[in-house]
């Protein structure tokens, strides 16, 4: 507001100068003047139509009989006044203007001074944040743009983190050595100089930097890595000086830098060495946090998903002492987190964060936050007071498997095929060994998918076996096979593009990174762009692999694909009947649970979920509806170890 007021005032004075000078110039006139020759005034005079004359050295401003005003200028006739007198022409004379000396400069440097002052105001329009908690303007370009935060304005908490008790205990000790630092001292010990959190996106790293600053009560600076970087050379490291002074001054304090990545890459990689105004800024930062001087009660914080790719001389100790893994949450983890956002929320007593948390393996806290979100925003829709179980699982089927696109008109024809193909992943996907069990299947289209089968994984995955990852092989082709073997060969569309290209990655890593292949052995044959090389710089080795080696790899590939092709379509004529029941009940139905596909495996006659619902309420039906919770389910996992659900969303892709 104050800045606001500043920025009308000042328009406010040039607009007033502006009028002021225009006035002094004489450029507005409110009266209609005529100009004249000296030729025409005389004339005039002469034949008695001029009745008043004002001379202003060789200015003449005059008056006519019938009032009209005018102006000529004189050449110096001498005999001018005495025509005036002789034709009885009222003559008033005007003193000369005496202007002082300075008012005389500040009239010829006005334009000058009027320009430096609009550009000085847009140099600070400009550079308006650049100063940060060290002050605002145009020379504030290499001031810090850390914003301190004060105890009152951050209100998180530990009690408000959930799901990383690990993480929580280790930036636990750094409140503790603010509060109590004699507590650590008499033993020797020293808390660390820095903290960096790594972990997937999502996951709470900046809501534990939060969390530290409400529990510490000391000073917090915050900033991100991105605000050091500037196209000038030696900006970045400026702010870094500034920054550290600012701190210094108000130890004991904390510094949080987040997506440290931004500025602490690896120096030296790149054609021509890098970029030099990062690397400076990196050297910068590196001096301030352990170099000569001392920086008592400076802890610093960084957060970031790329720990990779971090100079190493900005991880070692006296730098970053600790690195505290932020990973996804578990499934308690996940019930706690649940709990935390279904406070917020007017929650109904059937809402259990328990079943939610079963049924969302792989979901960060951020995840979890916005399925929560979701479900209030369902709730509202429907005009209810209370969110209920169903708008939580509502909102895990809309975050897991996308939108529903219900408006979105497909034939009959299409739907049909679409209903075969999530069957045909469905069933190989009930048949094979290890397979994560099916969550649901539907044809209404979700996303960008037309149809959506999901698997969800009745526990956490902490590693996967070469069997589970050839059922997955089977299951992901099961889709194409059934379109094939009911439609036939011709009649295949190009629904299968995303399964073929996920099963070709997963066979393809089974042979150059996970050694499942007999005759490669377990060696990786795999290039990793991230790969660490010599003295822990970034570009590892380049692996030189062969003609004849690239070959073997294809055709070991071709081996495990092939094979799981083949047991998925014998698998399917085998259960050709299920196939076309399941494919029926989806066309009626629109969409399957756990319940109805056990219904269907078992070759008995598919109930609605009403018919069902109301047969566990009278009691026969309970331990079908139990089971169905109780697998609350999830997904397999990724080449980096976090478990996800399983989307199969096709036929999705167009050509």
């Amino acid at each position: 507001m104050n800045d606001m007021v500043k920025n009308i005032i000042m328009w406010v004075v040039i607009a007033a100068v502006l009028m002021s000078v225009f006035n002094n110039f004489g450029g507005v006139n409110q009266q209609k003047t005529n100009t004249l020759s000296y030729s025409e005034f005389i004339n005039s005079v002469n034949a008695g139509q001029v009745s008043k004359v004002s001379i202003d050295g060789p200015t003449i401003i005059g008056l006519t009989s019938a009032g009209e005003r005018f102006t000529t200028r004189s050449p110096g006739d001498m005999h001018m006044v005495d025509d005036l007198l002789k034709n009885g022409v009222e003559i008033v004379a005007k003193e000369p203007d005496e202007q002082s000396f300075l008012m005389s400069i500040l009239i010829s440097w006005f334009p000058m001074l009027l320009l430096i002052g609009v550009w000085i105001f847009f140099m600070r329009q400009m550079q308006g944040g650049a100063g940060g908690a060290g002050g605002r303007g145009a020379m504030s370009f290499g001031k810090s743009k850390a914003k301190l935060l004060t105890e009152d304005e951050i209100k998180v908490t530990f009690d408000d983190v959930a799901g990383i008790q690990e993480a929580k205990e280790e930036v636990a000790e750094v409140v503790d050595f603010l509060r109590e630092p004699g507590k650590f001292q008499k033993l020797g010990g020293m808390i660390p100089r820095g903290i960096l959190m790594t972990g997937s996106p999502g996951t709470g790293k900046t809501l534990l930097a939060k969390a530290i600053a409400g529990e510490a009560k000391v000073p917090f600076f915050s900033i991100s890595g991105s605000d050091f970087v500037e196209m000038f050379v030696g900006v970045g490291a400026s702010r870094v000086r500034d920054m550290f002074e600012q701190a210094k001054k108000s130890a004991p304090c904390i510094i949080f830098i987040d997506e440290i990545d931004a500025v602490g890459r690896a120096r030296g990689i790149g054609i021509g060495g890098g970029n030099d105004e990062r690397e400076q800024t990196l050297n910068q930062l590196l001096v301030e946090m352990d170099g000569f001087s001392g920086n008592e009660g400076v802890i610093v914080i960084a957060a970031t998903n790329r720990p990779d790719v971090l100079d190493p001389a900005l991880l070692r100790p006296g730098r970053f002492d600790r690195q505290v893994v932020v990973p996804l949450p578990d499934i308690r983890g996940r019930e706690q987190i649940l709990k935390v956002h279904l406070k917020k929320v007017p929650a109904d007593d059937s809402v259990n964060p328990n079943v939610i948390a079963r049924g969302t393996p792989g979901l960060s806290g951020a995840d979890l936050a916005n399925l929560v979100n979701e479900a209030t925003l369902f709730a509202a829709r429907a005009n209810k007071k209370l969110v209920d179980m169903n708008d939580m699982e509502n909102a895990k089927d809309k975050v897991l498997m996308g939108a529903e696109r219900r408006s979105m008109v497909m034939s009959e024809e299409e739907k049909n095929c679409t209903a075969y193909h999530e069957s045909g992943h469905a069933i190989v996907g009930r048949l094979v060994p290890e397979h994560d069990p099916v969550y649901k299947v539907t044809i209404i289209p979700r996303g960008r998918a037309l149809g959506v089968t999901m698997f969800l994984p009745e526990r956490d995955a902490i590693s996967i076996s070469k069997q589970k990852l050839e059922s997955q092989l089977s299951s992901l082709y099961g889709g194409r096979l059934a379109e094939k073997i009911i439609f036939g060969e011709e009649a295949v569309t190009t629904g299968a593009s995303n399964d073929i290209e996920r099963a070709s990655a997963i066979a393809r890593n089974m042979v150059t990174q996970w050694g499942f292949s007999e005759k490669l052995g377990a060696l990786n044959y795999g290039e990793d762009e991230n790969a660490i090389g010599h003295m822990g710089q970034p570009g590892g080795q380049t692996k030189m692999i062969s003609d004849e080696t690239t070959q073997l790899i294809n055709e070991e590939v071709r081996v495990f694909i092939d094979r799981n092709y083949l047991r998925a379509e014998k698998l399917l004529k085998d259960n050709i009947d299920i196939l076309h029941s399941m494919a029926a009940a989806l066309m009626k139905y629109e969409t399957l649970d756990s319940t109805q596909l056990d219904q269907l495996m078992a070759r008995k006659e598919v109930q609605s979920p009403k018919d069902w619902e109301d047969t566990d309420e009278s009691g026969s039906g309970s331990s079908a509806k139990s089971k169905s919770k109780s697998k609350s389910k999830s997904k397999s996992k990724s080449k980096d170890g976090d478990a996800k659900p399983t989307v199969v969303g096709d036929p999705a892709e167009q050509p």
